[in-house]
């Protein structure tokens, strides 16, 4: 599904990712440690075509990603959950921010509807369709950020620091929100449980590059 060979990528004159490899198919729960610093959140960057390598080859559904316009039609099909949830909430309620992305892949008003409603749900947000979203608390600011993430319908996602910030209950939520979803997915984390209990294959990315941790 995603496959990135001999990856390249320099900020200034230090390379965070030095001849980098990296793969994930169908099933496979990625998770991604290391430092801060260290590379992590660039390569995510770099398979949604918002950051592009100075070398190497990005394959995402078995197709080579070059220029702007390859990554248009997969950022429907690869769900990106933002380390910061205001960076993925910025409509008056929660209905408007979860409806965005089906409304802009072509679905009626009420198929979007239909879509929102199902989704908070899934997540159990029931009622919270007319909430308004700068006043929701951090832990429902992230979950409603994942189901406008989830509204999509993608068949891959891929969440930065999903955990930062939040509570025990939140937390737990998430896990058992992950682990029953049927998507391929990858994580970055720095909480160890977490990634432990909601991932099927570890990395550590370090002085540029990553290895099975």
């Amino acid at each position: 599904m995603i496959r990135l060979q001999d990856i390249r990528f320099r900020y200034n004159a230090r390379y965070v990712l030095d001849g980098l490899d990296f793969s994930i198919g169908l099933g496979d729960r990625v998770g991604l440690v290391g430092p801060n610093g260290s590379g992590k959140t660039t390569l995510c960057h770099i398979v949604m075509g918002l950051s592009f390598p100075e070398s190497g080859t990005v394959e995402i559904f078995g197709k080579n990603r070059v220029k702007e316009t390859d990554f248009s039609e997969i950022r429907g099909r690869i769900g990106f959950l933002f380390q910061d949830a205001d960076d993925q909430l910025f409509c008056p309620t929660v209905l408007e921010d979860v409806a965005f992305g089906p409304l802009n892949m072509g679905k009626t008003p009420a198929d979007a509807k239909r879509i929102v409603r199902a989704t908070l749900t899934t997540l159990r947000l029931d009622g919270f369709e007319d909430r308004i979203t700068y006043k929701l608390s951090g832990g429902e600011k992230r979950l409603v950020s994942l189901a406008t993430v989830l509204a999509m319908e993608p068949e891959i996602l891929i969440l930065d620091e999903p955990t930062n910030g939040l509570d025990e209950e939140t937390t737990e939520r998430i896990i058992e929100i992950l682990n029953g979803l049927q998507l391929s997915y990858i994580v970055i984390s720095h909480d160890r449980e977490f990634v432990n209990r909601t991932t099927n294959k570890l990395f550590r990315i370090a002085k540029g590059k990553i290895a099975p941790a």
